[in-house]
């Protein structure tokens, strides 16, 4: 009987004390019959298991308990949380490395060091060139845009980067783009070891109109990639994917004639042609800290002549076009070449020559 009615009879007279014969008691393990099933298969062949567990498994499939598994399969309680403090151990090379780069920026700025600012330059090129690869690119602008930002946690030194960028722009200027960025720092190195003769001075005409060129280029790089979200094109707008050393043979082609242009016109990509630095001389309308003028630079043309960014325009300095080299400010505080210094130098002479002499009278003896 129990036998027809299998597993629920047992349980039904395990429930009123009575026991169940042993040929009907469940082994340990052993998945009950559902209801209308045999207990031997077709050709007197055991019976799969009804519920298709495998054969001396856990039931319930749970992880072996000798083994000190969670029954329940549960994560390690124990895992490691991820924390702030963890996140700033992980990034503190790059965190430290770029604020030492930063600080060295900014001090040769302040100190207006010739021999501080070309090793900026070196340190630009091998460290954020070569060695990280780290620039601001339009697609960083296309990113600000549109929302799409590097996950903050896990890019605190390129937020540090960024910010520098965009604080140092605010406060004085294109200074990014006059020591920090690789390619930037690049042609002007090259600028120091190229011979002079070599060299085309574009007219001031030709320059002030060339130098829409980058803004027509931001444009149309941005409105590109909103439309199509082809962010790999700014390869053909920007040549800073060189630094990472992978480009096809036409990529690299051009950018040995973009080179070879540089060796004849100072700074060419950089003044004409860079989406970015265009972005920043948007952003440097806002300069707080400007550089000062005296009332001679009215009619003054030595720093006009001597600057090689041409952003300086008569009396005006375009705050666009500079990217605070320090040549015209070094000349501002020349007591000799500078001629603020000089005029002032030359009424004081005068004053002292129109003061009257005051008479000594001698001294009595007695």
């Amino acid at each position: 009987m129990i036998r027809i009615l299998g597993a629920p009879a047992a349980l039904l007279l395990a429930a009123f004390g009575l026991a169940a014969p042993a040929a009907a008691q469940l082994e340990p393990g052993a998945a009950p019959a559902t209801p209308g099933s045999a207990a031997s298969g077709i050709d007197g062949q055991p019976a799969d298991d009804a519920w298709d567990f495998e054969e001396g498994d856990d039931a319930w499939d749970f992880e072996d308990d000798e083994e000190g598994d969670d029954a329940w399969s549960f994560g390690d309680d124990e895992e490691d949380v991820e924390t702030w403090g963890a996140l700033l151990r992980d990034q503190a090379a790059d965190l430290a490395f770029f604020t030492g780069f930063a600080a060295l920026v900014l001090v040769g700025f302040f100190r207006k060091s010739v021999w501080m600012k070309y090793v900026t330059l070196a340190a630009a090129v091998g460290y954020l060139g070569f060695t990280k690869s780290q620039l601001i690119s339009v697609v960083n602008v296309y990113g600000m845009m549109t929302g799409n930002m590097p996950v903050f946690r896990y890019s605190l030194a390129w937020y540090l980067f960024a910010g520098f960028t965009v604080v140092t722009t605010v406060l004085w200027g294109r200074l990014y783009c006059g020591r920090v960025c690789a390619f930037g720092a690049l042609t002007q190195l090259m600028d120091r070891v190229v011979p002079a003769r070599l060299r085309v001075e574009t007219p001031p005409w030709l320059e002030r109109r060339a130098a829409w060129i980058k803004y027509g280029l931001l444009a149309a790089t941005l409105l590109y990639f909103l439309g199509t979200a082809d962010i790999p094109a700014y390869r053909f707008v920007e040549p800073f994917w060189m630094f990472t050393r992978r480009g096809s043979t036409a990529m690299w082609i051009g950018l040995a004639a973009l080179l070879a242009a540089t060796v004849f016109v100072r700074n060419l990509y950089c003044r004409f042609l860079c989406p970015v630095g265009a972005f920043l001389g948007l952003l440097s309308k806002l300069t707080v800290f400007r550089i000062k003028r005296w009332k001679e630079c009215d009619t003054c043309k030595i720093c006009e002549k001597a600057c090689e960014w041409g952003a300086i325009r008569g009396p005006q300095i375009v705050m666009t076009e500079c990217v605070r080299c320090d040549d015209c400010e070094r000349l501002y505080a020349d007591v000799k070449k500078c001629p603020h210094w000089l005029l002032l130098l030359r009424a004081k002479r005068r004053q002292r020559r129109a003061a009257p002499a005051i008479p000594v009278r001698p001294i009595a003896s007695t």
